[in-house]
């Protein structure tokens, strides 16, 4: 077969779609080894050598253009080489990207799949982007969540929507004692309790919930004097998460920790004694999932995709992400292992039972099973014009 990849960019920024991305292809070639694959990479400049693909995999890079200029830049590669190679496949893992996909489809007949993430899945106003869901071939959902708003939103046919949800990669996230040089460079104690948050710090995500927690920990500190909160992550919304730290009186509580380079991620998850983002418009968050093979026990919003994330809460807390107290009071029983499913506390049990659920195996063997039914369709199609 003949793929054409169309992501947003999976080398350098590595949000939720863009470690999607990387994990998708990756599976893909892992299934079909001999397959030839195009990958088109709006927002990148050069691969780097942190994401693997085989080497006879070709990719076309529209980073190095202005802004301005860039949708332009990849539409035109994308349609010029469409055109020329006619592959047997399209898959976008960006909803917007399923327009041109459509015209694909409708000038040269070609299929094309996409991927729905999240918050750009729900709510669609963009007439063109309705039509273009419409007629893909296959709408791959991260979450049930995801996969419920899109079908009672856009009438969708069910089985035309399906379920890959999101994976990590287990070798890099696993349980490990506190980093010391971490509680050095923070000053916290050996046995001082950490509450950690992983996220973007964006204006437009404040759904991420870390203002809740700050605001919960008025609270915990009542009862926990000595605790600590970590955010993990930059973004323009930090100049307001400074203001309201002020506000609260939580300077000596709170580290804003900035970026942080994936090989030290790892080292923070294990820093901390639960992972906590209350979101209220996560499409899944592969951040639980790196929580949770690091052993750690995991609260997350009751709202949206992270529900799928813990297994209705099989393998965490999940809460109402609009009661602080409910937040503070459920944080204060994790820290002292008070919350009543014992799961959370067994770090190795925890880790093996994510793993099982949402490992990259499970993830390739969905996709492979996905795949064989597209192959098996595409040959009934051609028996039925004999």
């Amino acid at each position: 077969m003949k793929f054409h990849l169309w992501f947003p960019n999976i080398f350098g920024f590595k949000g939720g779609i863009q470690v999607y991305s990387a994990f998708l292809l990756e599976a893909l070639q892992n299934i079909s080894p001999q397959s030839q694959y195009h990958v088109f990479l709006k927002h990148d400049v050069q691969p780097t050598p942190n994401i693997p693909y085989l080497h006879k995999t070709q990719f076309h890079f529209a980073g190095a253009s202005s802004l301005k200029i860039r949708t332009p830049i990849f539409t035109a590669q994308i349609i010029s080489k469409g055109l020329q190679q006619r592959p047997n496949l399209i898959i976008a893992s960006h909803l917007n990207f399923t327009i041109a996909a459509y015209w694909f489809k409708r000038l040269a007949g070609i299929p094309y799949w996409t991927v729905a993430h999240g918050i750009e899945a729900w709510n669609i106003k963009n007439a063109a982007i309705k039509t273009a869901l419409h007629h893909a071939d296959l709408i791959l959902a991260v979450s049930n969540y995801t996969r419920d708003r899109l079908l009672k939103e856009q009438n969708l046919n069910p089985n035309k929507v399906t379920l890959l949800p999101n994976t990590f990669d287990s070798s890099r996230f696993k349980p490990a004692p506190k980093p010391s040089y971490l509680q050095h460079s923070y000053g916290l104690k050996p046995e001082q309790p950490v509450i950690l948050t992983v996220a973007r710090l964006a204006k437009g995500e404040h759904y991420k919930g870390y203002d809740k927690i700050l605001q919960a920990l008025v609270q915990i500190r009542k009862i926990i004097p000595d605790i600590h909160y970590i955010i993990v992550g930059e973004g323009d919304d930090r100049p307001r998460i400074e203001q309201l730290i002020a506000q609260l009186e939580l300077q000596d509580s709170v580290t804003l920790a900035g970026f942080v380079p994936d090989e030290q991620l790892c080292d923070y998850y294990n820093l901390c004694d639960v992972f906590a983002m209350p979101s209220s418009k996560e499409g899944f968050g592969i951040v639980y999932l790196e929580a949770l093979a690091c052993g750690k026990p995991v609260l997350a919003g009751n709202r949206d995709g992270a529900v799928d994330a813990l297994c209705h809460g099989e393998l965490g807390a999940l809460v109402n992400t609009n009661d602080i107290e409910e937040i503070a009071q459920t944080l204060i029983k994790i820290l002292h292992f008070a919350y009543p499913n014992p799961l959370i506390y067994r770090p190795e049990v925890l880790r093996q039972k994510v793993i099982d659920i949402f490992g990259f195996e499970h993830f390739q063997q969905t996709l492979a099973s996905h795949l064989d039914k597209h192959r098996h369709q595409i040959q009934l199609m051609k028996r039925s014009r004999r």
